[in-house]
């Protein structure tokens, strides 16, 4: 069987969304019927839960949080919407709140490709949706974020099957894309080495959290987030001189007094000689997101060919979870 790559798997993206669409169940449930929705999941399983959160914050009735611990939080209760994402379906995290949650009465939903959590599910009778398997977790995102945005948008009584079908198929010719992503890295190949740091607008911090994990994992490099208007009360005063770090600017544009402190966060930057780039306001629109994250995943691939680094191993990750495994 041939190793899905990380080239591969975003050259066939599309495919994710599409799979997602061809298997979403109806899960028959309301917001009405909770206080809150709690989505549990960590690293490539969990980032999805961030992305549709805030997809749908602005339209959505009752609070939703992601959580990425062992632990659910102390209102979380009967009223409680719990769903669990783990791609391999045995992430200790998440089997921990899966616990957590059966003991307090929670109505829970899983997603995974198989694991101890799908047994479990089935074993309990709790819904879980199947993702398909063959991918390491964050290379799956599109399977997990369409299916939370199509659970989300059904929660809500409403869809988002048109959008995610339009960005699959913008998605399905991605050249574009992948040749942004290369003027990108190309106009950062000669600091490719120093840390990036995406500044964004709450809008986009998931997606430029997943960008940060993307650098992180794929090409062994930091990269850290801050987000407007907040980072402008503290952060910005460390901008009084020239920085060793390649700099992102990711905003929607969603609000005007937010779109002035970027242009002046851009213009200070910029006097101190520090490299940045900054994408055009475009909205936050579901099509929209994808494109950002299918180009900022290209740039994370091309930023760990330049630092040669193996994108599909992630030697420390492996080892911590064997140090956990001997001390259970």
């Amino acid at each position: 069987m041939s190793v899905i790559t990380h080239e591969i798997s975003l050259d066939n993206f599309h495919h994710q969304i599409n799979w997602a669409l061809q298997n979403y169940c109806s899960h028959g449930l309301k917001a009405g019927d909770f206080n809150q929705v709690v989505i549990g999941g960590l690293g490539g399983s969990g980032i999805g839960g961030r992305i549709a959160r805030l997809a749908m914050i602005n339209q959505f009735p009752i609070p939703v949080e992601v959580f990425s611990a062992y632990d659910l939080p102390g209102y979380a209760n009967n009223k409680t919407l719990v769903i669990l994402c783990s791609y391999s379906g045995n992430t200790e995290e998440t089997l921990a709140m899966y616990a957590e949650a059966k003991n307090k009465g929670c109505k829970i939903v899983c997603l995974a490709s198989g694991g101890k959590i799908m047994q479990q599910a089935q074993e309990d009778q709790i819904p879980c949706y199947r993702i398909e398997t063959g991918y390491q977790p964050r290379m799956a995102l599109g399977y997990s974020l369409s299916t939370l945005l199509l659970m989300l948008s059904e929660l809500s009584g409403k869809s988002v099957a048109d959008e995610l079908k339009s960005t699959a198929t913008m998605l399905q010719s991605n050249e574009k894309l992948k040749q942004e992503a290369r003027k990108i890295t190309d106009f950062f190949s000669s600091t490719i080495h120093h840390k990036f740091v995406v500044v964004c607008d709450p809008d986009y911090e998931a997606v430029a959290v997943r960008f940060c994990q993307q650098i992180q994992e794929n090409a062994k490099g930091e990269s850290f987030v801050t987000v407007l208007p907040e980072a402008n009360h503290n952060v910005i005063e460390s901008y009084h001189e020239h920085h060793d770090t390649n700099f992102i600017l990711l905003n929607s544009g969603n609000n005007a007094r937010t779109n002035l402190r970027f242009q002046f966060l851009n213009t200070v930057l910029s006097e101190q000689n520090n490299l940045v780039h900054a994408f055009s306001e475009s909205g936050s629109g579901i099509q929209r997101l994808f494109e950002v994250i299918h180009i900022l995943d290209w740039v994370s691939i091309y930023a760990s060919d330049l630092r040669k680094a193996d994108n599909m191993r992630v030697d420390i990750i492996m080892r911590l979870k064997g140090f956990l495994d001997s001390v259970k």
